[in-house]
This record gives C-alpha cells, sequence and structure tokens, in this order.
C-alpha cells in the first residue's frame, strides 16, 4: 500500500451497464435515503395536552372573539391541529432495478476515472496509520473515500473507522448510494474481478422491426331495430 504503480486493468463501463440512467440513480439513492429516516417524530393533538376542556368565557357578552378550550390549536400552549405522528418512510425498489443502479453507478464512476485499484486491502494488526498513510500515497487525504475490499477484515474495518470521510464495506455489500456518495473509489483487483462475475448483463429491449399482422375483417350483424323491419 506504498501508492506506486503496479500495472495496469483494464475494463469496459459498458460491460457493466449499456448506459447510464439518472432517473434510475435518483430513484435507488431517494430510496436508500428514506430508509434510513427513524420516522419518530411525534407532537401533542388538544386531546393529548394537558390542560382543562372548559370554556375560557361566555360566548357572548364579553367582547372579545369566541373561545373554546385553552387547548385549542389556535392558543399558546395548545396542541397541534395537524400533529406529526410516527410513521415508516422505507420503500423498496424492486431487486432487478436496485442491481441495474448498483452497476450504473460503479460504471458511471470508472468512466470518469474516480476508481483506484490496489493489489491488497488488508493490515496485519488493527492500525489507523497504515490506512492512513495509504490514502495520503494515492491522493486521496482529504476525500470522501468508499474502500471495497473483496470480503470483510475486522483489522482492515478497525483500521479504517476511525478516519473522518472513510468508508468500508465488501464488494457483496456495494450499493449505489455507498458508490455515488464518496467522491474516490479504492477497491482490489479481486473486488472488481467478483463484481464483474456477479453483475448480470443488461438486455435492452429493441423495437420489433416487422409490421403488425394482418387481422382479417368481420361481417357486422345486422342490429335487432333492422332485423325486426323484415321479419312480418
Amino acid at each position: 500500500m506504498t501508492g506506486k504503480q503496479v500495472g495496469s486493468y483494464e475494463i469496459d463501463p459498458a460491460e457493466l451497464a449499456p448506459r447510464v440512467s439518472k432517473q434510475l440513480l435518483h430513484d435507488a439513492v431517494v430510496m436508500y435515503q428514506a430508509n434510513q429516516r427513524q420516522g419518530t417524530q411525534k407532537t401533542k393533538t388538544r386531546g393529548e395536552v394537558a390542560g382543562s376542556t372548559r370554556k375560557l368565557y361566555r360566548q357572548k357578552g364579553t367582547g372579545n372573539a369566541r373561545a373554546g378550550g385553552r387547548r385549542s390549536g389556535t392558543r399558546r400552549g395548545g396542541g397541534h391541529i395537524f400533529a406529526k405522528r410516527p410513521r415508516d418512510f422505507g420503500w423498496r425498489m424492486p431487486r432487478k432495478a436496485l442491481q441495474a443502479a448498483t452497476r450504473m453507478a460503479l460504471a458511471s464512476r470508472i468512466a470518469d476515472d474516480e476508481v483506484k485499484l490496489i493489489d491488497s486491502l488488508a493490515v496485519a494488526a488493527p492500525k489507523t496509520a497504515a490506512v492512513a498513510g495509504m490514502l495520503r500515497a494515492l491522493g486521496l487525504g482529504e476525500k470522501t473515500v468508499l474502500l471495497a475490499p473483496e470480503k470483510h477484515d475486522a483489522n482492515f474495518w478497525k483500521s479504517a473507522r476511525n478516519i473522518s470521510g472513510v468508508s468500508v464495506a465488501p464488494v457483496a455489500e456495494l450499493n449505489a448510494w455507498s458508490i455515488l456518495r464518496s467522491r474516490s473509489i479504492v477497491m482490489t483487483k479481486a473486488a472488481i474481478d467478483a463484481f464483474r462475475a456477479a453483475a448480470k448483463p443488461v438486455v435492452e429491449r429493441k423495437p420489433a422491426t416487422g409490421g403488425r399482422k394482418p387481422v382479417a375483417a368481420k361481417a357486422k350483424r345486422p342490429s335487432r331495430a333492422a332485423a325486426g323491419k323484415g321479419g312480418k
């Protein structure tokens, strides 16, 4: 992990995704962000606020505007008229759409030259200085970086978790959101090979070249009114 170039690796982004759909990537990112919301917000309605329900003063004769109880949503200290309730913001896209979005995200990163390959992402013992030195050698010391090894390594994860802006995810756990939110991606050759092996080619549907089949015309049946006129 010295940052020196020891070889080259050829890959065509079109192999992972023939085209990049911005709408599909947007939908995937919105889904992942929505699923991270806790949804635990809650405020009180006028039925939950502490206080009396007694009418503040009589309806007529005081000169004031008519008013009910002090827990009304129009009064200070009253309940919320449209109170917030705990809810689940999560939703799910089709599995094939998420897989296609992941391939498109990585293909776009490769096309933009934002993916760096390294021989190995492993350390003998948990040591933050080793991973920090590797990032500085690669010129990624001040960027948000996604480190994607082939498999989970506890020592490497412990070494990188204390570095600001650095996240670690095995290649099997990559998704469109984790790929797009980082400025640069560092992968091992084994990881990119595993991703290419698991990625299924996207087959685009081609419009039919042939014309429509001719349909034989059917004779219309006479209406009941027409049939009744000549029936006598």
